[in-house]
């Protein structure tokens, strides 16, 4: 940045002795100021410096790297990795390393307060790689994120009386209130854990974890991205939790609801066309039958029955549609309340027709059919969102 002209040093006035990068677009606070300042009259770089170096790192345009070690293997074979100090680390040759950094664009999520500092690292890399330009590096903003005064007081979190009655309270380094995203998994997982041992007693120790800490991910996700980036975030434990209403955990319970349908089904599922008797995959014989008998199907689909099936096809068929219109947005909400209304629409479906009961052979195919594409759409849905679907719950 010096050879480039990109910062200036500064010989007098309040900044004398610091490397400063001109950007005159700020609202005059000293706060602001500062945020200009690369590197300080003592030699040491900046946050917004080190930011700086960040991007370029990311953008694949700085010239070093990290070292880095295996942190975690999951059961699909996805593997996730740490930084560290060690040189030569990888002691998994199993296990190929991918190439980190190197992107075309960079999302920076941070909270809106940083929008300053923010725009000073956009100007500084397209300063530094001028062929990229200040499109490289986007910044994601959010509004704050706090906790209720119930999570508070979970988190042995100590209130005033006056904290007690406010609507949430927001975090402060200064003034020793945080929460660390591993204690609020911890938390959360602990609470699932328990519901998941009065619910499924008879399962092990291994799988009541394993469904509790995909319920703690899935809640913890879906409430942190159900609300639009404007709004603030005030995280309470029995909200995100509840099997009830917008939550992670209830899209989830749908989606698990709509799989034991299919368990139960089998695999095998005797069927009939016409005076033929069909055996095989249910829902092979569901769409066969629907093939074949084209006219009923078209009656089944006429009327209130008709009307709200296919509204429920149709939105199921939205998801595509609806992720695009989420990441041309930059706005995870969208897709996360078009997950819950789909959630929501499937448990009515599921309340008001008797799926594997159905004794009309066609109808019983075609609301086999609307149940699995359901399904697997909110099952996709959910997993854009990073949460998983559990075998119960």
């Amino acid at each position: 940045m010096k050879e480039r002209g990109t910062i200036h040093f500064q010989s007098e006035g309040r900044n004398r002795g610091c490397w400063v990068m001109p950007f005159e677009s700020h609202t005059g606070t000293d706060e602001h100021e500062s945020d200009k300042i690369i590197v300080r009259s003592n030699g040491t770089v900046t946050y917004t410096g080190k930011d700086i170096a960040y991007q370029l790192w990311k953008l694949g345009r700085l010239g070093l790297d990290f070292n880095y070690k295996p942190f975690r293997s999951y059961d699909d074979g996805h593997a996730t990795w740490v930084t560290t100090t060690e040189a030569n680390a990888e002691v998994q040759p199993e296990v190929p390393r991918p190439n980190f950094g190197g992107g075309a664009i960079v999302y920076n999520v941070i909270d809106s307060r940083q929008a300053y500092p923010q725009e000073i690292v956009k100007k500084g890399v397209a300063a530094i790689v001028p062929e990229l330009g200040d499109k490289a590096s986007v910044h994601l903003s959010y509004e704050m994120v706090a906790l209720s005064p119930s999570a508070c007081e979970e988190l042995g979190i100590e209130l005033s009386d006056e904290d007690r009655k406010r609507p949430y309270i927001e975090m402060s380094g200064r003034k020793g209130l945080g929460v660390k995203a591993d204690d609020l998994i911890n938390r959360l997982e602990a609470d699932a854990l328990a519901e998941v041992k009065t619910r499924h007693p008879d399962l092990d120790q291994q799988e009541q974890r394993k469904t509790a800490q995909a319920i703690a991910v899935g809640a913890l996700r879906y409430f942190l991205l159900k609300f639009t980036r404007n709004s603030v975030i005030a995280f309470d434990f029995q909200e995100a939790l509840s099997f009830e209403g917008e939550t992670g955990p209830y899209c989830q319970y749908a989606a698990v609801r709509a799989n034991s349908i299919f368990r139960k089904l089998g695999v095998r599922t005797p069927m009939h066309r016409g005076s033929d008797r069909i055996e095989g995959n249910s829902l092979a014989a569901a769409q066969t039958l629907i093939s074949d008998r084209a006219p009923d199907v078209g009656a089944i689909l006429e009327g209130e029955v008709g009307d709200e099936i296919w509204s429920l096809l149709m939105l199921a068929a939205r998801f595509e549609e609806t992720n695009a219109q989420a990441a041309a947005g930059a706005e995870p909400a969208v897709l996360a309340k078009y997950t819950f209304g789909l959630a929501k629409a499937f448990n009515l479906f599921y309340h008001r027709h008797r799926i594997i009961a159905e004794e009309d052979l066609v109808k019983r195919a075609v609301l086999i059919f609307v149940a699995d594409y359901t399904r697997r759409q909110l099952t996709t849905a959910l997993a854009t969102l990073g949460i998983e679907v559990p075998e119960r719950m």
